[in-house]
């Protein structure tokens, strides 16, 4: 999955209809073989998933691969909200990114329902 380079500011003019997902900031993993919590702020939420940006020299690159199924931390938009653990499959990770977040990939995450 590639993302659209034809960014618009403004008016919202996403085509797929937004999700459940869309009230969730940011999300926090952890990988057993490393010993640091990880923390990442949502870049966009579709009915096929959710995206976050993860710098291209990030330790946690080498650790994750399309297809793990991993414990995720999922912090509300509302911030007196407690977080919610839900299960998640890594679905892709993308360096076809737009200009203006170049240095960085996508991770494509899917919450197992």
């Amino acid at each position: 999955m590639t993302r659209n380079n034809n960014i618009h500011e403004g008016d919202d003019r996403r085509s797929e209809p937004r999700s459940i997902e869309e009230q969730y900031s940011s999300v926090e993993f952890s990988i057993s073989k490393i010993n640091y919590l990880y923390q990442f702020k949502i870049w966009d939420v579709s009915q096929s998933g959710i995206s976050i940006l993860v710098k291209e020299d990030s330790e946690i690159l080498k650790h994750i691969e399309v297809g793990d199924i991993l414990d995720m931390k999922y912090y509300l938009k509302e911030s007196s909200e407690a977080p919610v653990n839900l299960k998640t499959e890594i679905r892709h990770i993308t360096r076809d990114v737009p200009e203006r977040i170049r240095g960085h990939l996508l991770v494509g995450l899917s919450i197992k329902k």
